[in-house]
């Protein structure tokens, strides 16, 4: 762990031996650690790089206030997996009409209607909508307070994937057992609060005239304010619409590879975790941007790219990195970048033996634009233990 000091910021403990932190970073968890909010020390977990609003892969601590913009605007957005009874032997050759069944039971793709029920017309399954009962009360309550919010129902995309780097795998352990994966978050209605809040609190600095150094993302809502409590409302809301939105996915993964392999069991208590949240923390908060919870004895996911492995991981419960490991690989460049350096041949090289798609238009995601994940993996291993290794299979994308 090395540790970035700067006059009159609080300290930044960084897990980034051998993999890089790239300037822009830098300077992004510097704004933040400079704000009389946060403290005592702000985590950088070996993952980091930029992001918008701030830094991707950072475990921020506030006292009385949140920063909107460093939850971000993907509300809840997580991994979920679990292990099966199936082998490599039960999917050989079976890979493409797997991903087909997966496609056709859920909806992938975004923004705005597609990748929603409503897509084609298909009607929101019952399971969902049973699901949404849940649900329903709260966001009433929510858009009574705040009616801007009201677009594109939200139980139009419970249970759907959405677009960029999120995903659903099939993968294999060392063993050669069969594992699902998913990675997703709060969809569209997440987006809508994210964008809402950070701009009141946008709103609430100017009114203030509250200094923000350079960067207005870093504007904060204030304890005790009633922008702040319906934040707190909104965003616990969101991150459980997240967590059900990866439940029913998995569920109708699951059928989706038992139509063509057969019936099969879960070998393991599926693993349901955020990396884009915040909780209390200390009698203050704890912001996670791209960073999952590791307490001692807590199972985490940590996922590598479209052709890397990914880990499941057993928290270390280390104190100083406020008891959290990395999200994933982290991006070694930017989806600008990544389209202008590989083309489709690179893509399809990087992906060899993977049922995925192999097109212009998932380059921004080919692995090589990730960080390499066992460097990532190195750089934390006091955070957490390996618990299985994953190599996919399957990958879809939206």
């Amino acid at each position: 762990m090395n540790e970035i000091l700067y006059d009159g910021a609080v300290a930044i403990k960084c897990w980034t031996d051998g993999v890089q932190l790239e300037d822009s970073a830098r300077e992004q968890l510097i704004n933040v650690a400079l704000l009389p909010i946060v403290g005592p020390y702000i985590a950088v977990m070996p993952d980091v790089h930029w992001g918008m609003g701030a830094t991707v892969g950072s475990v921020i601590p506030t006292r009385a206030a949140i920063i909107p913009a460093a939850v971000g605007v993907d509300i809840g957005c997580g991994m979920m997996a679990l292990k099966t009874s199936l082998t490599a032997a039960d999917l050989d050759g079976k890979q493409p009409a797997i991903r087909e069944a997966i496609e056709r039971a859920i909806p992938v793709g975004g923004p705005g209607v597609r990748g929603s029920w409503n897509e084609q017309r298909r009607t929101i399954p019952s399971s969902v909508l049973s699901a949404w009962g849940a649900f329903d009360e709260g966001y009433k309550d929510i858009l009574a307070k705040h009616p801007k919010l009201d677009k594109n129902h939200p139980s139009s995309q419970l249970g759907t994937l959405g677009t960029g780097n999120h995903f659903i795998e099939v993968c294999l352990d060392t063993g050669g057992v069969v594992w699902l994966m998913l990675h997703s978050g709060s969809r569209g209605v997440g987006n809508r609060i994210g964008v809402y809040f950070i701009n009141k609190a946008r709103e609430q600095a100017n009114r203030l005239d509250r200094a923000v150094r350079t960067d207005v993302d870093l504007a904060w809502l204030d304890e005790g304010t009633l922008e702040f409590d319906d934040y707190v409302e909104a965003v616990s809301w969101a991150q459980r619409y997240a967590a059900m939105n990866r439940v029913l996915m998995m569920q109708r993964v699951e059928q989706a590879v038992s139509e063509e392999v057969g019936e099969f069991q879960r070998q393991s208590l599926a693993i349901n975790c955020h990396h884009n949240y915040v909780e209390s923390f200390r009698g203050g908060y704890l912001t996670r941007k791209g960073a999952v919870s590791a307490k001692s004895g807590e199972l985490g996911i940590i996922p590598g790219s479209m052709g890397a492995k990914s880990f499941i991981v057993m928290g270390k419960g280390n104190e100083e990195s406020f008891q959290s490991c990395s999200h994933g690989a982290g991006r070694a460049m930017s989806r600008g970048q990544a389209r202008r350096t590989f083309t489709v041949a690179d893509h399809e090289a990087a992906t060899l033996g993977v049922e995925c798609r192999k097109d212009i238009g998932v380059i921004d995601e080919t692995p090589a634009a990730y960080k390499d994940i066992d460097a990532v993996m190195a750089a934390q291993a006091d955070l957490v233990d390996i618990v299985a290794t994953l190599k996919q299979i399957v990958c879809i994308k939206g």
